[in-house]
């Protein structure tokens, strides 16, 4: 590897495949009931990491109020966004749902734990301008 290069970590690279995908996201508790405890977000923080570990993606970053969590996820392009949405809300509400069971049940009921929305905002790497100027500065060949 030339000496002058200087690897960028969150440029990962797959077989036949180099990317720097990252993802935030948002999910919000169910009529936005103001469900969490400080203790609930440690918790939900440490659970939404395994789920990520299973994806081979990695959370970068998590924090949320009583209400709310926001995630910053990288992430392989062999994953499909929505399977990983799935299987994040999932297994945080089965588990967050068994492990604080009592007081969940005071501020939400019927089996739910997330909204069925959510946020996804790709983020990350060159502004979208910038690569649309890249993309029409390439020259065509000449015939």
């Amino acid at each position: 590897m030339s000496p002058r290069w200087n690897p960028n970590p969150d440029v990962r690279t797959g077989r036949h495949v180099v990317y720097n995908l990252h993802v935030h996201l948002v999910f919000v508790t169910k009529y936005r009931r103001k469900a969490f405890t400080d203790e609930m977000l440690t918790r939900c923080e440490e659970i939404m990491r395994d789920v990520c570990v299973d994806f081979e993606a990695d959370l970068k970053q998590f924090n949320g109020e009583q209400d709310h969590v926001h995630l910053l996820v990288h992430y392989p392009p062999k994953v499909q966004l929505s399977k990983l949405v799935n299987s994040l809300k999932g297994v945080s509400a089965r588990l967050l749902r068994k492990e604080y069971d009592a007081h969940v049940r005071r501020y939400l009921w019927g089996g739910h734990f997330w909204s069925g929305s959510y946020f996804a905002g790709s983020c990350g790497g060159a502004p979208l301008t910038v690569v649309q100027q890249y993309i029409e500065r390439q020259q065509h060949p000449v015939s």
